[in-house]
C-alpha cells in the first residue's frame, strides 16, 4: 500500500469547485468556494484543512479542488499559505465569503429586503472581480473599477453591521502599523462620510427623490443638455430643417446654437445613417442659466420646397425655405436638475403657422403663453438628461451617450469657466429683421437674405457657414421666405467660423433677392439690394457685439458683386452719421451705389479667445505705438473685462514686464505695472478664471524673462505695507497681499534668472531687501491702526511664498522671519488668523527641515498652550479649539514621517508643554462635542509617538512636586478610563479602536511602573492612585471592543494576529501589581473585589486560572486582619449576581472557580472548612443566576418568574435581605407585565413582612424601587400595604385585601390616630364586601404537569407541578401553550404514573391533565349559614391539595351494568405552598392515592346530582331572567329514564338480594343511597314548578310530557324509598336574609366533577369529565363534555352503544328537539348556556337592576374538612388508602415557607390571544418529531488515514448547476 505524501508547492492551496459532503468523520466537508490547504496526497485524494477552520483536518477528493497559486511558508506544522493574488482581488474575496455567511441568515431570517440588496451587491463585485483578474483593462478603467469596487464594499460592510475599512487615496486597505494616528482618524472620518453619503443616496434613490442630485451638479460649474430625437410625427410633404435650441422666454432670446437636422419627405433622417443616432449636447451651460426663471426647448421646422405646398400646374420653383411651425418644451426642471431620467421620452407638441406669413418668433412666444396646444397627434418625440461637467468630461462620464459622433452645439457666449485650451473663433450672426420697399411689384416682395464671407479682394471664403451643429460648413446661407411680407422679421442665427488670419481682412456680405413661385419667373430675379459689414473696426478692435442697422445699397446686380463698389463705404447707419458729421457733405449718392430706403438689422455676438473688442486693452498690447497714453492705458487696464484680458494673458503679461524693464532707470510705470499685476493675479484667483491658474505657472516658468523684476516687485511691496496707513493705499495693498503667492514667483523666478546670468550678485541686497520687507510687515501686525484686513490678509497669504522664496533664501533665516512676524501679533488679535497662518506654515517644505523645526516647533507649542488653557476667557471657543487641534494634529502627522530627520527632542518638546493641556482638554470636552474624536486622536498620537525614554522624561519632569506627579497620574488613569467606558469612536472603527488600545495599554503599563518604583513604599504610598490604577486596568480589560469572543472567527483571527489578545497581557499586569501591593491588600477589600472578579469572568481560560486565585488570596488578607472574611463574601456574592446578570460568566468559570479555589482553600489551616462552604455557596448561587440569565431575555416572561424565584429563595436561604428583595421586585414586575395583579400583591407583601410597625429607620436596601418616599419602617411598610390592597383589588382578591386592610386599619386606628386615611380605608373595605358578594368571580382550572425524561433540565426532570389556569382557559390551550415552550416533547396519552423506562429515556414527555382543588374552608365558616357566593372563593383560592380521580375496572364488564365493577382511582396531591401565591404554579412535594368501591361512587354522584338540581333551583328562583333551557336539560335528563336509564343503573347494581348478600358490608351504604334517591324527588318537584312558571307556550308540551314522566318517577320512588319532604319550602327561603347576595356562580364545565365514564378495554377511562374524579350517571347525555379527550378514550364497543342509545331516544325527546328547533334555542351543554349568559369575558357585567339580591340562608355547610361535622345527607366515604408515594425520590420543595425547596418548574408561555384548538387533530402529537437515535460510527477506520475506495468523481454539470444554486456563494 502505498502512503500518503506531501503535496508539492503549486498543490498547496486550493478553492472547491463543487460541495461535498463528508462520508465519515475522517472525511472534510467542503462548500463551494472554500478555501483549502492541502498537506498530502494519496490517488485522488487530498488532506487538509478548510481555512475558515484549521483545527478541524480531514480528507477529500482532488477532483473537487482548483488550485490557486499561492506564497507558502515554513514546514511541517508551521506550514502557512497567502493566496498571491491582487490585494484588491483577495479583499473582494474574503468580502465575498464573509457576506454570503450572512445572506444566507437574511434568507433564514426572511430579510427579503437586505437580501436582494446584498445578492445584488455580490453579484456585482463577483463580475468586478472577473474583470480584474482578466488582466484586459485599460489603466484609467482599471483605477476606476477599483473606486466602484471599495465604494461597494464599505456600502456593504455598513448595512451589515459589518467594520469600517479605512483606505488611503488608491483604494488600498491601510496597515495601522505603517500609518500616523492622524492620518487613521481622517482616514476612518472621510470613509464613514463617503458611506453615510452613500446611504443618503440609497435612501433617495429608495424614496424617488434624488435630494443631492442638485448639489451635486450646483458643485461641477458646467454642464449640458443631451438631446437624442426619437422622431418627427408630422405632415411635412416635402423635406425640412429641423432646428433645436435652448430659449429664454423671458429674455427672448436663444441662449445655445441650433441643432440641425435634415428631414427628407419620406419622415426618415436624410441621412439614413444617423437614424437612431440623432443626439447632441448643447454644451457651456452654468449657474447662471440653471438659475433663470424659464428654460425652454425649442424646435423649429422650416420646409425646404416650393413656395406653397397646394398643386400647381406650372413648374413651381424648388428649394425655397418656408416657415411650418414649432414645437416648444418647458425643460427647467430638467435644468434644474430636479428630474433626471434618461430613458424617458417626452412628446413636444407641434404647433404649425397659421398661415406662411406668420413669423416663427411670434409663433414660438405664442405656444410658451399658451396653456395648450391643439397637435392633433404631431410633434417631436425626445429625451432629454443634463449631464454634469464639459463636453470632454461628458465624453469620458457618458460614453454611452456621448461618443465622436454627437453633435456639439455650444452656448452663444463663453461658458461661466474659461478653460486655458479651449480656443475659439465663432462670430454669432443673427438676421433680426427688415423692411422692403415693393419697388414696381404690385405686391410686397418675397425677401430672400442670402449671408455669405468674402475678403478684401472679393473672394469668397468658403465653409466657414454654419446653420447648426450637427451639419457640414457651407458658404452661403439662404434665410427663410415670408410671402408678400413688407416687414419680415426672421430671427434666424448662424455661427460664422473664420480662421484668426482672415478676420481683419473679411466682411459679411448681405444680399436680397426676391423669390417667385413660378421656376421660368424666379430665374429672372436678380440681386436688387446688398448690405455688408466689416469684422475689424478701423481702430483695430472685433465688430462690437449687438445689434447693427445696416445701410442697404442698390445698384446694377453685376456692379453689386464688385467688391470694390462697396467696400469702401459705410456699412452701418452709425458710421454714415460720424462720416456725416465729420465732413458735413451729404452721403446719399455714393458713385454707383445708392443707398436705399429699405432697412435692415442684424445682432452679433463675437466668442473669440484671440480677438478683442477691447481698445484698452488693444492700446497696452500696442503701447510702444504710443507711450503718451501708456498710463492711461495701464490705468484703464483694470477696468477691462476678464475675459478679455484672460485671452490675451501671455502678451499681457509681456506687455507689462516689458514696460517694467524698458523703464528700469525710472520707477514711473513701476508701481502701475505692479498694480496691473495684481489685478491679473487676482482676476486668476476667481473662479471663473481658476483653470487659468496653469497657464499662468507656465508662462512664469517657460516664458517670463524680466531678471530685475525682482527688485522693483520688493520695492513697490513693501511701499505699500510702509505706507498702510495712509488714506487710499490699504485696499490695494490688501488686493496685493492677497496676491502675494505668485507676486513672489514672480520675485523668485526673477531672482533665478538673474542668478543664472550673474551668478550670486547682489546676493546680500535681495536678502535685506526680504528681511526688510518682512520687518516692514511685522511693524504693521503689531501697529495698533485700525488695519484688520490687511493683518488678515497677511496672515492668510504670506505662508503661500515659503516654498517659492526657499529656493533663494536660507531656510533657517526664513524660519526666523515668520518666528517674529507671529510673535508681532499680539495674542488676544486675530487668534483663528494666526493659527490658520501656523498650520500653514506646518503645511510648507519649511518645516519638513530639522534645523527649521528647531525654530518654529517652540514657538508654535507656545502659541498652543497658551490658547488651548485660556480657551475659556475667549470667543469663539469651538472653532479656535478645532484649530488648535489641526495645528497639533499636522505637526505630529509631520514627525511620524520618516524623511523628516530626528524627530526624538521635537516629540519631547510637545510631551512637556502640551500632552497635559490635552489630557485636560479631552476630560474637559464633552461625549457630545464634535472635536472630541480628534483631540483622542490627538492625544493618542503624542503616546504613540512617545518612546520608552519619553515616559521616564515624563516623570522626572513632575517629580519636583510629588503632587503634581500623583495629579497627573490621576487625571491620565481617570480620562483612559472613561474614554474605555465610553468609547468616543463608534463600534466600527475597529482599527481606530485597536489602535488606540493598543497605545493606552502601553502607557498603562509605562505608568504601572512608576506605580511599583515610586508609590509602593509605606511612606509614599497612594491609595487612591493605586485604586484607579486597578479600576482603569480592569475597565481596559473589559470593553466590548476586546471581547473577541464576540466576533467572527475572521475578525478575531485579524485581531490576535495583529494585536494579540490584549486582555491577557492586562489581565497577568493586574495579577502582578496585586501581588506587589504586599500588606496594604488589605486597605483594597472589598473594594476591590468587583473589579477582580469583572477580570476573572471574562472568557479566556488561562486568564482565568491565572487571576482567581487571587480571590482566595482577599480571603487571607481578611481573614488575617479580622478572624474571617464576611466583607469579601458579601462583596463578591453582591458583585457576582449584578455580573452574571449582565451577562458575564459560564460554565466553565463556575467550574474553575470551585476547583481552584477549593485546592487553596483545603491546603489551608485555618480556611478549610469555612473557605470550602463560601466556595460551595457561591457554585450553587452561580446555578442559579446562570439559570436565571439564560432565560432572562426569553420571551416567556413566566420562564423568567420560575429563575427569578429560585434566586430569591437562594438568597433568602442565606439570608441576604437586600439581594432578596432586589429580585421580589424584579418578580413583582414580572408578574404587573403580565397582568398577575394577584401574584404580584403576594410578591411584595414578602417585602412588607420583613418590615415592622415602627420608627426604626429604614435601610437603603428596603427601598429599592423608585416611588417609595420613606424614612422610617412603618412608613414603608404602610405605602407597600397600600399597593398591595390596590394589586389584591386589581386581582378580585377582596378577601386578602380585607385582610391586609384589617392590619394597617388596626394602626390607623390605635397607633397613628390617622382617623381620615381610616375613615377613606373602611370606605375601600365597604366596597371589597360588596364585590364579595355581588360580583362574579370566573373560576380558573388547576392542572397538574409532569415532566418526564431525562430531556428536560435538572429542575424540572422527573418532577409534576399544579398550574393554577388562566380565566376561562381549557385545558387544550394551556396545553398547547406548554407543548410550545417544548415543542419537541411528546405528550403522554395516559394519567397513569409514568414507568421508569419513560423517566430513564432521553427524550421529553409532558403529562398534563386537570385536577381539582380540595376546598379547605376557613374555620370562621364552620356550621354557620353562609352564601354560596363568599364561599366559592375558597374552591379555587388557598388551596393547596388537589385531586384527580381515574376510573379503574376490577373483572369483567358487565354488558347489561357497566356500574356494578367500575371503582375510582382517586389520588391526592399535595403541593408546596397555597395556590395563588408568588407563583401561579409549585411542585408537588407528596402524594397518596385511594380507591373508591362502585357504591361509594354511587353515593357522591348522587349527591353532587341533588346538589346541582337545588343549586339551579335557587338560581332561578333569585334571578327570574336566567334562561330556561340549561334547567330544561337538567330536569328531562333525570325524570325522563328514556335518555340515560336514571338511577335505574344504580338498583340494578347495588340493590339486589345477591349483592347485599355478598356485601352485607355496605348495606348501611345502600340505605344511605336509598335516601338519596327518595330525597332527589322535593328538589325535581321545586324544579318542575320553576320550570312550569317560566315555559313558553312553544315548549309546553316538552313540559308536560317532562310532568308525566316525573310523576310516573315520583310514585315509584315514593312507594320504594318513602316520602321526603323539604324543612322549609323554596318559596319560603327567599327574604330569610338581607337582599345583599347574589345567585350562586356555577362553575364552568371544566371545574365540575366527573362526568358519566365508560371505561375502555385496557382500563382506562374513555371519558374523563373536566375535572376527572366524580361520575354523573344520572345527567342527560347530551350535556357530557369531553374536556380530557387526549387522555381516555372509548373504546369500539362504546361508541357503538352510544349511537343505539341515540337512536332509543323516546318520541318526546323527539319533539323537545324540534320544539328547540323552531324556538331558535340552542340545545348545548347547561354549564356553557350559564357561562355564556353569566361570565362570559365577552359580556359585561350584568346591571344591579338585573341582580337578585338574596339566596337562602338557612342551608348550613354540609362538610366540615376537620371535624366530620354531620350533614343532611349520607356521611361522607372514608375509603381506604392504596397508596402514598412522591413523585421523584428525594424531592426538594419550592417556595417561601421551606428554604430546602430549591427548584421552580418552568412557567408557560404567555397567553397572547384566543385560538380555537377545538381543529387541532386528535393524533397531532403523533405528528411532533422525536430526536433520532445517533447514527452507527462509519465503517472505515484510518490509521494511516487512506482512503478504502476510489473518490467520487466531480458531479455532472447538471447537479454541479444545482449544487450552485443551492449553496448561492462561497460562504
Amino acid at each position: 500500500m502505498t502512503r500518503w505524501v506531501p503535496t508539492k508547492k503549486e498543490e498547496k492551496y486550493g478553492v472547491s469547485i463543487y460541495n461535498y459532503d463528508a462520508k465519515g468523520p475522517e472525511e472534510l466537508s467542503l462548500q463551494i468556494g472554500e478555501t483549502v490547504h492541502i498537506l498530502e496526497t494519496h490517488e485522488g485524494w487530498y488532506r487538509g484543512y478548510s481555512l475558515r477552520k484549521k483545527s478541524k483536518k480531514g480528507i477529500f477528493p482532488s477532483s473537487y479542488i482548483e488550485h490557486k497559486d499561492a506564497q507558502v511558508e515554513g514546514k511541517g506544522q508551521h506550514e502557512t499559505v497567502t493566496p498571491t493574488e491582487v490585494p484588491l482581488v483577495q479583499e473582494v474575496t474574503t468580502t465575498l465569503r464573509e457576506w454570503s455567511a450572512i445572506w444566507k441568515q437574511l434568507f433564514i431570517h426572511d430579510n427579503r429586503e437586505t437580501f436582494n440588496r446584498v445578492r445584488s451587491m455580490m453579484y456585482d463585485l463577483i463580475e468586478w472581480r472577473s474583470q480584474i483578474l482578466s488582466g484586459t483593462l485599460p489603466q484609467d478603467e482599471l483605477k476606476e473599477l477599483k473606486q466602484k469596487i471599495t465604494s461597494r464594499i464599505d456600502y456593504g460592510n455598513r448595512i451589515l453591521g459589518l467594520d469600517l475599512v479605512v483606505r488611503d487615496d488608491d483604494g488600498n486597505t491601510l496597515d495601522p502599523e505603517q500609518t500616523s494616528t492622524i492620518s487613521l482618524f481622517r482616514a476612518h472620518e472621510k470613509a464613514a462620510k463617503q458611506v453615510e453619503e452613500r446611504l443618503q443616496e440609497e435612501q433617495s434613490q429608495k424614496q424617488n427623490i434624488d435630494v443631492n442630485r442638485q448639489d451635486k451638479f450646483a458643485a461641477i460649474p458646467s454642464f449640458a443638455v443631451y438631446v437624442n430625437l426619437k422622431n418627427v410625427v408630422c405632415k411635412i410633404g416635402e423635406d425640412a430643417e429641423v432646428l433645436m435650441s435652448l430659449y429664454d422666454p423671458v429674455e427672448c432670446k436663444f441662449i445655445s446654437e441650433n441643432y440641425l437636422v435634415r428631414w427628407s419627405s419620406s419622415g426618415l433622417p436624410k441621412d439614413i445613417d444617423k437614424l437612431h443616432n440623432l443626439r447632441a449636447v448643447l454644451t457651456d451651460l452654468g449657474s447662471k442659466d440653471s438659475a433663470r426663471e424659464k428654460i425652454t426647448f425649442v424646435c423649429q421646422i422650416i420646409r425646404v420646397g416650393r413656395m406653397e405646398l397646394r398643386e400647381n400646374t406650372k413648374k413651381p420653383t424648388s428649394g425655397l425655405r418656408r416657415p411650418f411651425g414649432v414645437a416648444v418644451m418647458d425643460v427647467t426642471d430638467i435644468l434644474k436638475g430636479k428630474v433626471d431620467d434618461e430613458d424617458k421620452q417626452h412628446f413636444i407638441p407641434f404647433q404649425p403657422v397659421a398661415g406662411e406669413n406668420d413669423f416663427l418668433q411670434t409663433v414660438i412666444n405664442k405656444v410658451i403663453a399658451a396653456k395648450e396646444v391643439n397637435h392633433k397627434g404631431q410633434g417631436l418625440w425626445v429625451t432629454l438628461k443634463r449631464l454634469p461637467g464639459d463636453v470632454t468630461q461628458i465624453r469620458k462620464d457618458f460614453p454611452h451617450l456621448v461618443d465622436r459622433t454627437t453633435a456639439v452645439a455650444r452656448k452663444m457666449g463663453f461658458p461661466e469657466i474659461i478653460m486655458p485650451g479651449d480656443v475659439r473663433n465663432d462670430i454669432y450672426v443673427t438676421l433680426v429683421q427688415g423692411d422692403f420697399d415693393k419697388g414696381n411689384k404690385t405686391t410686397h416682395k418675397n425677401v430672400e437674405v442670402t449671408l455669405s464671407v468674402y475678403d478684401e479682394d472679393g473672394k469668397r471664403l468658403e465653409g466657414v457657414i454654419y446653420a447648426g451643429a450637427g451639419d457640414e460648413g457651407i458658404s452661403e446661407y439662404r434665410s427663410v421666405i415670408y410671402y408678400q411680407v413688407k416687414q419680415p422679421r426672421w430671427f434666424e442665427t448662424v455661427k460664422v467660423a473664420i480662421p484668426i488670419e482672415e478676420v481683419n481682412r473679411s466682411h459679411l456680405r448681405f444680399t436680397f433677392r426676391h423669390r417667385s413661385s413660378q421656376e421660368s419667373k424666379d430665374k429672372s430675379e436678380k440681386i436688387f439690394a446688398l448690405a455688408f459689414v466689416k469684422l475689424m473696426r478701423y481702430d483695430g478692435t472685433t465688430l462690437r457685439d449687438g445689434e447693427h442697422d445696416l445701410i442697404v445699397y442698390k445698384a446694377e446686380a453685376k456692379k453689386l458683386e464688385d467688391v470694390a463698389t462697396y467696400l469702401n463705404l459705410p456699412c452701418t447707419k452709425l458710421e454714415l452719421e460720424e462720416r456725416h458729421s465729420s465732413s458735413g457733405k451729404s452721403m446719399q449718392n455714393l458713385g454707383i451705389c445708392a443707398i436705399s430706403k429699405d432697412s435692415f438689422q442684424i445682432s452679433t455676438l463675437v466668442c473669440s479667445t484671440k480677438l478683442t473688442q477691447n481698445v484698452d486693452l488693444l492700446g497696452l498690447l500696442k503701447w510702444r505705438s504710443n507711450t503718451s497714453m501708456l498710463q492711461q492705458n495701464l490705468k484703464q487696464l483694470m477696468k477691462v473685462d476678464g475675459e478679455e484680458v484672460v485671452k490675451f494673458l501671455q502678451d499681457t503679461l509681456d506687455a507689462l514686464f516689458n514696460i517694467m524693464m524698458e523703464n528700469s532707470e525710472c520707477d514711473t510705470f513701476d508701481t502701475l505695472v505692479f498694480d496691473a499685476l495684481v489685478f491679473i493675479i487676482g482676476l486668476i484667483a476667481d473662479r471663473k478664471f481658476q483653470h487659468f491658474n496653469p497657464v499662468l505657472e507656465t508662462y512664469i516658468r517657460k516664458h517670463f524673462s524680466a531678471t530685475l523684476a525682482y527688485i522693483k516687485l520688493t520695492k513697490v511691496l513693501k511701499n505699500y505695507v510702509d505706507n498702510a496707513e495712509k488714506p487710499g493705499v490699504i485696499d490695494q495693498l490688501c488686493r496685493a497681499l492677497k496676491a502675494v503667492e505668485y507676486i513672489f514667483k514672480f520675485i523668485v523666478r526673477s531672482r533665478i534668472l538673474f542668478i543664472q546670468l550673474y551668478e550670486n550678485k547682489g546676493g546680500a541686497e535681495f536678502v535685506e531687501s526680504i528681511v526688510q520687507l518682512f520687518q516692514s510687515v511685522s511693524v504693521m501686525m503689531n501697529s495698533t491702526s485700525d488695519l484688520r484686513n490687511a493683518k488678515e490678509a497677511a496672515l492668510m497669504f504670506l505662508p503661500m511664498i515659503i516654498n517659492d522664496l526657499k529656493q533663494v533664501f536660507e531656510a533657517k533665516e526664513l524660519s526666523i522671519l515668520f518666528t517674529d512676524f507671529i510673535h508681532n501679533v499680539p495674542m488676544d488679535r486675530l487668534v483663528q488668523n494666526k493659527l490658520t497662518c501656523l498650520i500653514d506654515i506646518i503645511h510648507s517644505d519649511l518645516f519638513t527641515q530639522h534645523d527649521c523645526r528647531e525654530i518654529l516647533l517652540p514657538m508654535m507649542t507656545e502659541q498652543l498652550k497658551f490658547y488651548m488653557e485660556s480657551q475659556e476667557e475667549l470667543r469663539l471657543f469651538c472653532s479656535l479649539l478645532r484649530l488648535c487641534c489641526s495645528l497639533l494634529s499636522d505637526i505630529l502627522e509631520v514627525l511620524y514621517r520618516n524623511d523628516v530627520g530626528p524627530t526624538h527632542r521635537h516629540v519631547q518638546l510637545i510631551m512637556e508643554k502640551l500632552l497635559r493641556t490635552v489630557n485636560r482638554t479631552v476630560i474637559g470636552l464633552g461625549r457630545d462635542s464634535e472635536l472630541i474624536g480628534n483631540f483622542v486622536a490627538t492625544m493618542t498620537a503624542i503616546l504613540r509617538q512617545m518612546e520608552d525614554y519619553h515616559y521616564g522624561h515624563l516623570i522626572k519632569t513632575f517629580w519636583k512636586m510629588r503632587s503634581d506627579v500623583v495629579d497627573f497620574l490621576m487625571e491620565t488613569f481617570i480620562m483612559f478610563k472613561d474614554l474605555i467606558g465610553k468609547n468616543v469612536y463608534p463600534s466600527d472603527w475597529i482599527i481606530m479602536n485597536m489602535m488606540q488600545n493598543k497605545v493606552f495599554l502601553r502607557a498603562i503599563n509605562q505608568y504601572a511602573d512608576v506605580l511599583n518604583k515610586r508609590f509602593l513604599d509605606q511612606a509614599n504610598f497612594e491609595l487612591q492612585l493605586w485604586n484607579n490604577y486597578f479600576h482603569l486596568a480592569v475597565a481596559f480589560l473589559t470593553q466590548d471592543s476586546l471581547q473577541l469572543e464576540t466576533f467572527s472567527s475572521a475578525k478575531r483571527a485579524k485581531i490576535l494576529n495583529k494585536y494579540a489578545d490584549m486582555r491577557r497581557q492586562i489581565g497577568f499586569e493586574i495579577r502582578d501589581m496585586w501581588y506587589n501591593l504586599g500588606q496594604h491588600k488589605i486597605k483594597f477589600i472589598p473594594e476591590m473585589v468587583g473589579p477582580i472578579l469583572e477580570m476573572t469572568l471574562i472568557p479566556e481560560t488561562e486568564l482565568r486560572k491565572a487571576t482567581i486565585p487571587i480571590f482566595f488570596d482577599m480571603m487571607q488578607c481578611e481573614f488575617h486582619s479580622t478572624r474571617s472574611f464576611q466583607m469579601f463574601e458579601n462583596a463578591i456574592i453582591t458583585k457576582l449576581d449584578h455580573e452574571v446578570e449582565g451577562g458575564r460568566g459560564d460554565e466553565q468559570y463556575k467550574v474553575l472557580f470551585e476547583k481552584i479555589l477549593l485546592e487553596h482553600c483545603r491546603k489551608h489551616k485555618y480556611l478549610a472548612k469555612s473557605g470550602e462552604a463560601f466556595v460551595t455557596l457561591v457554585y450553587r448561587l452561580m446555578e442559579r443566576l446562570l439559570d436565571y440569565r439564560t432565560i432572562m431575555h426569553d420571551e416567556n416572561k413566566e420562564n423568567r418568574m420560575s429563575c427569578t424565584v429560585n434566586v430569591l429563595n437562594f438568597y433568602k436561604e442565606i439570608e441576604r435581605e437586600e439581594m432578596y428583595i432586589r429580585y421580589l421586585y424584579k418578580l413583582c414586575e414580572l408578574h404587573k407585565e403580565c397582568d398577575n395583579y394577584t401574584e404580584a400583591a403576594y410578591t411584595l407583601l414578602l417585602h412588607a413582612k420583613l418590615l415592622k410597625w415602627s420608627e426604626e429607620p429604614c435601610a437603603a436596601h428596603l427601598t429599592q424601587r423608585d416611588g417609595y418616599q420613606a424614612t422610617t419602617q412603618g412608613q414603608l411598610k404602610e405605602q407597600l400595604c397600600h399597593e398591595i390592597i390596590n394589586y389584591f383589588d386589581k386581582g378580585k382578591m377582596w378577601e386578602e385585601a380585607i385582610a391586609l386592610g384589617k392590619e394597617l386599619a388596626e394602626q390607623y386606628e390605635n397607633e397613628m390616630f390617622d382617623y381620615e386615611q381610616l375613615s377613606s380605608l373602611l370606605r375601600k373595605h365597604a366596597l371589597f364586601y360588596e364585590n364579595i358578594v355581588r360580583v362574579i368571580r370566573p373560576k380558573p382550572d388547576y392542572f397538574a404537569v409532569g415532566y418526564f425524561g431525562q430531556g428536560f433540565p435538572t429542575f424540572l426532570r422527573n418532577k409534576v407541578f399544579m398550574y393554577r389556569g388562566k380565566e376561562y382557559e381549557r385545558r387544550e390551550d394551556f396545553e398547547a401553550r406548554l407543548l410550545t415552550q417544548f415543542p419537541n416533547a411528546e405528550k403522554m396519552k395516559t394519567t397513569s404514573p409514568p414507568s421508569d423506562d419513560i423517566k430513564n429515556s432521553a427524550g421529553q414527555y409532558i403529562q398534563c391533565f386537570t385536577v381539582k382543588p380540595v376546598l379547605e374552608l376557613p374555620p370562621k365558616f364552620y356550621n354557620k349559614p353562609v352564601s354560596d357566593q363568599i364561599l366559592s372563593f375558597y374552591t379555587v383560592n388557598e388551596v393547596q391539595r388537589f385531586q384527580y380521580s381515574r376510573p379503574i375496572r376490577k373483572g369483567e364488564k358487565d354488558p347489561d351494568n357497566e356500574f356494578s365493577n367500575m371503582w375510582i382511582e382517586r389520588t391526592t396531591y399535595v403541593i408546596a405552598y397555597k395556590l395563588p401565591g408568588i407563583l401561579r404554579w409549585f411542585e408537588v412535594i407528596s402524594s397518596s392515592t385511594i380507591e373508591i368501591s362502585p357504591l361509594e361512587n354511587a353515593i357522591e354522584t348522587m349527591q353532587l346530582t341533588n346538589e346541582k338540581i337545588n343549586t339551579m333551583v335557587k338560581q332561578h328562583l333569585n334571578d327570574l331572567s336566567l334562561p330556561i333551557n340549561p334547567l330544561s336539560l337538567l330536569l328531562n335528563g333525570i325524570v325522563d329514564p328514556a335518555v340515560m336509564g336514571g338511577f335505574a343503573n344504580y338498583e340494578k347494581a347495588f340493590f339486589t338480594e345477591k349483592y347485599m348478600q355478598e356485601h352485607l358490608e355496605d348495606l348501611d351504604k345502600i340505605e344511605k343511597l336509598k335516601d338519596l334517591i327518595a330525597w332527589q324527588i322535593p328538589y325535581l318537584a321545586e324544579g318542575i314548578k320553576i320550570h312550569g312558571e317560566k315555559v313558553t307556550e312553544a315548549l309546553r308540551p316538552f313540559h308536560e310530557r317532562m310532568e308525566a314522566c316525573f310523576k310516573q318517577l315520583k310514585e315509584k320512588v315514593e312507594k320504594q324509598y318513602g316520602v321526603r319532604t323539604l324543612v322549609s319550602g323554596m318559596d319560603d327561603q327567599k327574604g330569610s336574609r338581607p337582599k345583599s347576595m347574589i345567585r350562586s356562580f356555577t362553575m364552568p364545565s371544566s371545574s365540575r366533577p366527573l362526568s358519566v365514564v365508560s371505561v375502555s378495554s385496557d382500563g382506562t377511562p374513555s371519558r374523563p369529565g373536566s375535572d376527572g374524579f366524580i361520575l354523573e350517571p344520572l345527567l342527560p347525555k347530551k350535556a357530557h363534555s369531553r374536556s380530557q379527550d387526549k387522555l381516555d378514550r372509548d373504546d369500539v364497543e362504546k361508541e357503538k352503544k352510544d349511537k343505539k342509545k341515540e337512536k332509543r331516544n323516546s318520541k318526546h325527546q323527539e319533539i323537545f328537539d324540534k320544539e328547540l328547533k323552531a324556538a331558535e334555542i340552542p340545545l348545548q351543554q347547561p354549564e356553557a348556556v350559564i357561562l355564556s349568559e353569566t361570565i362570559s369575558p365577552l359580556r359585561p357585567q350584568r346591571p344591579k337592576s338585573q341582580v337578585v339580591s338574596a339566596i337562602s340562608g338557612d342551608r348550613r355547610m354540609s362538610t366540615s374538612p376537620s371535624t366530620g361535622a354531620s350533614q343532611p345527607g349520607p356521611p361522607v366515604v372514608a375509603a381506604k388508602i392504596k397508596l402514598t408515594f412522591p413523585p421523584v425520590p428525594n424531592p426538594e420543595f419550592n417556595g417561601m415557607a421551606s428554604p430546602e425547596i430549591t427548584n421552580v418548574p418552568p412557567p408557560l408561555p404567555v397567553k397572547v390571544c384566543t385560538s380555537d384548538y377545538g381543529n387541532i387533530m386528535e393524533n397531532q402529537e403523533l405528528m411532533i418529531p422525536t430526536t433520532p437515535p445517533p447514527p452507527p460510527p462509519h465503517s472505515r477506520h484510518l490509521p494511516p488515514p487512506l482512503p478504502s475506495k476510489t473518490p467520487p468523481p466531480p458531479p455532472p454539470k447538471a447537479a454541479r448547476k444545482q449544487a450552485s444554486l443551492d449553496t448561492g456563494l462561497a460562504p
